[in-house]
């Protein structure tokens, strides 16, 4: 890639750079491998599962539907959060694949 097509890709750059820090934490990695798997799950079953305070996990959710990486679909009093796009959970599988954490 020549210096001319990096400096013009900035934008691209800065979403990458957007995305990732937006899933930079454990719980977060957590919560996207579990509605990687089930599709869309509530805040109960998510916090229930993680063991974690309702708050917390509500303070991540929120941060990460904020940033465009999941969303929620309401029935009844239920809040139900799914991932937009299943590619963010394959990214973290080639992290997880990596030679960084298994050199």
């Amino acid at each position: 890639m020549t210096t001319d097509k990096v400096m013009n890709d900035d934008k691209r750059v800065e979403k990458a750079a957007y995305v990732l820090k937006a899933v930079a934490h454990p719980l977060r990695i957590k919560i996207i491998q579990m509605l990687n798997e089930n599709k869309e799950l509530n805040v109960s079953t998510i916090y229930k599962n993680l063991h974690a305070e309702q708050s917390l996990i509500s303070h991540h959710l929120i941060n990460m539907r904020d940033k465009g990486i999941l969303d929620i679909r309401r029935s009844g009093k239920n809040i139900y959060y799914f991932l937009v796009d299943t590619t963010v959970s394959e990214i973290i599988e080639c992290i997880y694949k990596s030679k960084i954490l298994n050199g």
